[in-house]
Formats: C-alpha cells, sequence, structure tokens
C-alpha cells in the first residue's frame, strides 16, 4: 500500500445551505463539480483539487460530523491484498462517473479512511461490478 497524498475530508450537515455559505464565505473555498450521488452535498475545491466533500444528513451519527478522511494511494491490488492479510475488512467501490476507485475501512479507534484510486488502475482480481 502506497499513501501519496491526502485526498478529501466529507463532513456532514443538517444545515447544507448554512454550511456551504460558510466554507464559501468564511473560507474562500469555491465550490465546483460533485458527480451525482443519491444525496445532497456539495464540493469545496482549491484550485482543480476537491479537498472538502459534505453531505447532508437527516441527523448525524453520536460519531460526529466527520465522515471519513481520504487518501490518494497507489497499487490498489496490493492494498487490496495487504488488507486481506490484516483480516482489516473493506468496501471497494468503482464510482460512477469519474471510474476513481474507492477503498473504505476503519482504523482501530473506528475512524473512517477512504483510499481512492486512479481510474487507469486495473481492475482487481475477480471484480464484478453492481
Amino acid at each position: 500500500m502506497k499513501i501519496v497524498g491526502m485526498n478529501h475530508f466529507n463532513i456532514l450537515t443538517k444545515n447544507l445551505r448554512g454550511t456551504r455559505r460558510f466554507y464559501s464565505e468564511v473560507l474562500g473555498l469555491r465550490e465546483g463539480y460533485r458527480p451525482n450521488f443519491d444525496s445532497l452535498g456539495a464540493w469545496f475545491y482549491v484550485g482543480d483539487e476537491p479537498i472538502l466533500h459534505i453531505s447532508e444528513q437527516a441527523e448525524i451519527p453520536p460519531t460526529g460530523v466527520i465522515d471519513h478522511m481520504a487518501f490518494s494511494g497507489l497499487g490498489l491490488s496490493r492494498t487490496l491484498e495487504d488488507l486481506k492479510m490484516r483480516r482489516i475488512k473493506y468496501e471497494l467501490f468503482h464510482q460512477v462517473g469519474s471510474n476513481i476507485w474507492q477503498v473504505f475501512f476503519y482504523d482501530p479507534n473506528g475512524a473512517k479512511i477512504e483510499i481512492d484510486f486512479s481510474p487507469g488502475e486495473p481492475a482487481p482480481a475477480g471484480w464484478v461490478a453492481d
């Protein structure tokens, strides 16, 4: 597994409008393209990078408003093999539209981690699209 950088944080909000206003007006982040997900939300950019994702939720879980932290990685198949070897359960997604590979799992404290891999990474052995 090779992490090559921080990708984004995803926060949860009950107040999407107010949260959008805060991050654009107070922090000066620019709202930009967000894939067409089932839930409402927004992505905020610095330059060309969407560094902050916001997801609207009816209820905020007891774990708080930080839903997950995402890193950029290299070596999708090797990463999956490593997680299996360590007996770390994960979920793998191939994001519609961008074709980015996403691997989600939890650290020992229950923090959700996402590692994003380039669409150019080959599909892992046995991958079957939904």
